[in-house]
């Protein structure tokens, strides 16, 4: 096991920031209260500086009608290229504002929504966590490779060198 770090405030948001960027694409899951879970991908537009989180949403999703009736939702990031890992749980919460869609609007988000920042459809979601975790490791990948190689071999426990922490935002 790698060290634990946790961090608050300004370096929790930073390292949310971080791994949500880097990973950019985290499954959302709604419903949490019902089985099999409903989780579907979603492009985080912003990490902004209370550590809240920010996507593009069509009305008619099944997502926002779970948000509409229960707002609590998890996320979860993977940037395995970095071998970085980050769970968030918090309250969403449906933002219909033509001045944030037009601050975070990409490109790319025309895929979705023909009419552009100004599509009737459009809707942003704003994730307030309440609980993250993250996992950090510091090694590249083949040591990391090898150190799971020998660990399964020798049967002893793996020190990964990597650190893992609670968010506190």
């Amino acid at each position: 096991m790698g060290d634990v770090k946790n961090l608050a405030n300004k370096d929790a948001v930073e390292k949310m920031r971080e791994i949500a960027k880097a990973a950019n694409i985290c499954m959302f899951v709604t419903n949490l209260s019902s089985l099999p879970l409903s989780a579907s991908p979603m492009a985080t537009q912003e990490v902004d500086d209370e550590g809240n989180l920010w996507f593009f949403s069509n009305k008619n999703s099944n997502k926002n009608a779970d948000i509409a009736e229960h707002n609590e939702v998890q996320l979860f990031y993977s940037h395995t290229g970095n071998y970085e890992y980050l769970s968030i749980y918090g309250r969403a919460e449906i933002v219909i504002d033509r001045k944030k869609n037009e601050e975070l609007w990409t490109p790319l988000a025309k895929a979705w929504f023909k009419e552009g920042k100004d599509d009737p459809e459009l809707t942003l979601l704003k994730v307030t966590p309440s609980d993250a975790y993250y996992w950090d490791t510091k090694n590249s990948k083949m040591v990391s490779f090898f150190k799971i190689a020998i660990s399964a071999i020798s049967g002893k426990g793996m020190d990964d060198g990597g650190i893992e922490g609670n968010l506190d935002v």
